[in-house]
């Protein structure tokens, strides 16, 4: 399975997920690619959009490996390689990671003031799923938020990362999980960048290129 771009992808998500139309739930895209993809969730489904806001910690040496994730609040969840990594090093990631999320927090409140997940059935909508360091924290993050009920809806993921988050969810709609899986762009003819004013544009409802 193969998608033309992340427009796509969200639009069959949104026919999978018509079962959760008329609870207004809140769709919560995962920045920065997901939160296009979220708009059209949320729209679809008569829900809220809102980001969550996690970031992988990244291996020494290997930028692209998760060793684990931590959200806006603090709270790290420590990957499979976690152990690749000193304490000075974890610290230190996880100071720059934070300062990240603290200045997208800061760029998005301008569009959108957060939304209040508790008791709300939540969302999380994601492009593609590697290692799962990132989605796992953003569950966990909703649940201590105190969502009712949490969601995951994502493109493409690895068996072992789905099977993850499937144990940490109440319900996952993944539209493909292939035994070849690589990296989440191999899935996509076309996934471009995401850039920061895109996202500020979907939170502001305003009409954006998600993909050619």
């Amino acid at each position: 399975m193969r998608f033309r771009n992340r427009e796509e992808a969200a639009t069959r998500l949104a026919q999978r997920l018509a079962g959760y139309r008329g609870q207004r739930p809140v769709v919560l895209g995962v920045p920065r690619g997901a939160v296009p993809m979220a708009r059209i969730i949320a729209e679809a489904l008569g829900g809220d959009l809102d980001v969550v806001l996690v970031r992988k910690l990244r291996a020494p040496g290997q930028p692209e490996l998760a060793i684990g994730a931590v959200d806006e609040a603090g709270a790290i969840l420590q990957g499979r390689y976690f152990d690749l990594a000193s304490e000075e090093y974890v610290r230190e990631e996880v100071r720059t990671q934070r300062e990240i999320l603290r200045k997208r927090r800061e760029l998005y409140t301008r569009a959108q003031q957060a939304i209040d997940p508790a008791g709300r059935l939540v969302i999380i909508v994601d492009d593609g799923v590697a290692t799962g360091a990132s989605l796992l924290s953003a569950i966990r993050s909703a649940r201590a938020r105190r969502a009712r009920t949490i969601v995951v809806a994502i493109a493409v993921a690895s068996p072992a990362s789905l099977a993850r988050i499937q144990a940490a969810a109440d319900d996952v709609v993944c539209l493909y999980s292939p035994e070849d899986f690589y990296a989440v762009g191999q899935f996509f003819d076309d996934f471009s960048e995401v850039t920061d004013e895109m996202v500020v544009s979907a939170l502001r409802s305003e009409v954006i290129p998600v993909g050619h």
